[in-house]
């Protein structure tokens, strides 16, 4: 064994130590996440705006308006010009299930001590992946 050998070996574990740290600490600073359950898509009605990530792409702008029966209109914004759709959330068994003219998905709403935050993961019609976050404006 070397001696570059042996200081890469104690040096790997110390870098993963530092590493996962650095990551819980992160962690904590964004707050708990706890699950709201939906019962009636009213709760839901306003603007929200937030973050899609598309896959294999940087986050885009992304806004959310939804209605009392819980149809909705979203915009997202991209570097290339805006993408627009229509669609309707409904509840099954808790879950908040949304089906839009370009794919479906499902949400989950959470509070964060701070408000109200919407994470969705959805399918679109060309089978691409797009997740997105959401946040309800006043």
């Amino acid at each position: 064994m070397t001696l570059n050998s042996a200081r890469s070996r104690s040096i790997v574990p110390g870098f993963t130590v530092v590493a996962l740290a650095a990551l819980l600490v992160g962690c904590a600073s964004m707050g708990p996440y706890k699950p709201i359950e939906v019962s009636d898509v009213k709760s839901l009605a306003g603007t929200w705006k937030g973050v899609i990530y598309w896959s294999g792409t940087e986050g885009n702008d992304l806004e959310m308006t939804i209605r009392d029966d819980g149809s909705y209109h979203l915009v997202a914004r991209q570097p290339i010009g805006s993408s627009e759709g229509n669609g309707k959330i409904t509840i099954s068994e808790g879950r908040l299930i949304i089906q839009g003219e370009k794919g479906q998905g499902v949400a989950e709403l959470m509070s964060t001590g701070d408000g109200r935050v919407m994470q969705v993961e959805a399918t679109l019609s060309d089978n691409r992946h797009v997740s997105a976050r959401l946040w309800l404006t006043p």
